[in-house]
């Protein structure tokens, strides 16, 4: 892979190359309809495939926020162009790295001297590159260690690149502008937290303490010592990755097996911890040689506020949406109806939204779930394509916290779905006021 020698860290680089890569689509679009006027069955796929590989190649090389973005609608299949998705899927894995100068000022920086002499050994060429930093192995006595180094200029650019992601956004989700603004924020958020690697530390000692007992699932030991703002040092752990795992053709109760390790890690989060790490993209975990899911980056963690917690938790496991008032209460609470709706409106909400949770909370309503079900994932992009083409969507729903939340559930559902996983969905439950499965004994977890 190509190394990057050089990365664009100030306002105007970046802004640059924004526009650039703007005129660049335009130009495929001019090509693409010069083409159809003398063939008008032309189909869309050659302008996507190249719209696709000149956005991602600009925003690999931006890296950072607009790369995240990439990244996170890399996991939507079914929001994106299969182009879109097929491209910006390499920023899971591995972004073109930066090169080993660049790497160095950042550790002069952090700690004043050289990686070659904080550590016995290290190697200058990145193992992995992703949107915020990227991965080096170094030695220490007998410690094996991976070594994340962020990215320089990424923080103080989050802002202004999220404004300039933007008129792609609209083009791509065709969304209005209110709607995104409401997303955009959040994300900031968010990535203003991943860019902070002392935070990140502290939660991934504090969560890998909370999920120890959890089978089948280890974490790497973190060095404070060895970290900064700007870098984290943990363990090295040995695995593969899911897209590597899955090319060894595993049996189907190994694909069980790890894929009941990421339920369960997930929804132990959700239900227990009321917080819960928000990137289920395949690059975050690898699976150990002694057949264990290794959890290697808490950098995105989303907390889950009670009155979002108890009323979305309790649509989805109490038979509360048997109750039509209490449902739509619960979806006042939430957003999903507003103060001012008519009659008509709250109708159409109440019958839209009951439809879209009873999809999403299927897997919870028997003990175990096929998630290679095709029809199960059909069903789920039928509802959301039918709702993206009707009006009545084009404004924005639903309290902020959906954003995540829904990302991280559908994120786990897809990876379930690689996997082709049956799991026990009753290892955990949620903990709420007005749940009277509250405290129910795990089955098998802890």
């Amino acid at each position: 892979m190509k190394i990057q020698e050089s990365m664009p860290a100030t306002k105007v680089e970046r802004s640059a190359k924004f526009v650039k890569t703007g005129f660049q689509i335009g130009g495929n679009y001019i090509k693409h309809y010069s083409k159809k006027l003398f063939n008008p069955d032309l189909s869309r796929d050659e302008l996507n495939e190249n719209n696709a590989s000149d956005i991602y190649n600009s925003l690999s090389e931006l890296k950072g926020s607009a790369l995240k973005i990439a990244q996170m609608l890399s996991m939507d299949r079914n929001m994106l162009p299969k182009a879109y998705v097929n491209k910006f899927s390499q920023s899971q894995y591995n972004a073109p790295p930066l090169s080993g100068p660049l790497i160095t000022r950042t550790f002069v920086k952090s700690f004043g001297k050289s990686p070659e002499k904080l550590f016995d050994s290290f190697n200058p060429v990145s193992t992995n590159a992703a949107s915020i930093g990227q991965v080096h192995q170094a030695t220490l006595g007998d410690k094996k260690l991976a070594v994340k180094v962020q990215y320089p200029g990424v923080a103080a650019s989050i802002s202004s690149d999220l404004k300039m992601v933007k008129p792609f956004a609209f083009r791509l989700l065709g969304i209005n502008e209110k709607e995104l603004n409401v997303y955009i924020k959040e994300v900031e958020e968010r990535l203003l937290e991943e860019t902070d690697y002392k935070l990140e530390v502290r939660r991934s000692i504090e969560f890998s303490k909370a999920c120890s007992k959890l089978k089948n699932t280890v974490f790497p030991t973190y060095y404070p010592e060895l970290s900064s703002d700007k870098i984290i040092t943990m363990d090295w752990m040995e695995g593969l990755h899911l897209k590597e795992f899955l090319a060894t053709d595993p049996s189907q109760a190994l694909r069980n097996k790890i894929g009941q390790a990421l339920w369960d890690f997930y929804n132990f989060q959700q239900y227990e911890l009321k917080a819960v790490h928000a990137d289920p993209h395949p690059g975050n975990f690898l699976i150990t040689p002694d057949e264990k899911l290794a959890i290697i980056d808490f950098g995105c963690i989303k907390e889950i506020p009670e009155d979002f917690y108890n009323p979305f938790f309790d649509l989805i496991w109490q038979d509360l949406m048997k109750d039509k008032q209490a449902t739509i209460d619960a979806f006042r609470k939430l957003g999903l109806l507003q103060q001012n709706d008519n009659a008509k409106q709250i109708a159409f909400y109440y019958k839209s939204y009951k439809e879209m949770i009873s999809l999403f909370a299927l897997p919870y309503a028997g003990k175990a779930f096929d998630f290679s079900k095709p029809d199960f994932f059909e069903n789920i992009y039928a509802w959301s394509d039918k709702i993206t083409k009707l009006p009545e969507f084009k404004q924005p729903r639903g309290v902020k916290h959906f954003i995540y939340i829904n990302r991280t559930n559908f994120g786990l559902y897809m990876i379930l779905n690689d996997l082709q996983a049956t799991v026990n969905t009753q290892s955990f439950r949620p903990v709420s006021k007005n749940n009277s499965i509250a405290n129910t004994k795990r089955s098998h977890a802890l």
